[in-house]
């Protein structure tokens, strides 16, 4: 078995999974925020809470849909040749 193959099973395996499950994750605490500040109504300090949900599920997402980017950059830039069998979501 070649590095090529590790890697890749490696991407396959684990670090696309674990990146669906951090955007799963920022997803729900940008609607946890939104929720807590829809429902905290004046409470000034619940709002504020709600507010600082609401930007980091933004900055976790926003990082998560960066880290495929840099992955297709890098992929595009080396020409590197990826099995069938290993997605790196695209705009194509």
């Amino acid at each position: 078995m070649d590095i090529d193959t590790i890697l890749f099973k490696i991407n396959k395996n684990i670090l696309n999974p674990f990146l669906g499950f951090l955007f799963v994750l920022a997803t729900a605490l940008f609607l946890y925020g939104l929720v807590r500040y829809l429902i905290a109504g004046d409470g000034d300090k619940d709002r504020e809470v709600g507010k600082r949900h609401m930007m980091w599920g933004i900055i976790g997402m926003f990082i998560m849909v960066s880290v495929f980017g840099i992955m297709r950059i890098i992929v595009n830039t080396f020409g590197i040749e990826l099995p069938a069998d290993v997605i790196i979501p695209s705009n194509n």
